[in-house]
């Protein structure tokens, strides 16, 4: 999900999760996502270092 403007997520990955997950968990983990992806790009900004 970090690079769905390039590719979207496919299909097949939905239907491969689905499951597995019930459509309120997958909204939740987009979210997860969203939010460490944000995370990370803060910390390469601010040159964050491990530890």
């Amino acid at each position: 999900m970090t690079r769905v403007a390039d590719t979207r997520v496919p299909d097949e990955v939905w239907a491969s999760v689905s499951p597995h997950f019930s459509a309120t968990e997958m909204v939740d983990l987009t979210l997860l996502i969203n939010a460490i992806n944000a995370w990370n790009r803060f910390a390469i900004a601010f040159r964050k270092q491990p530890g």
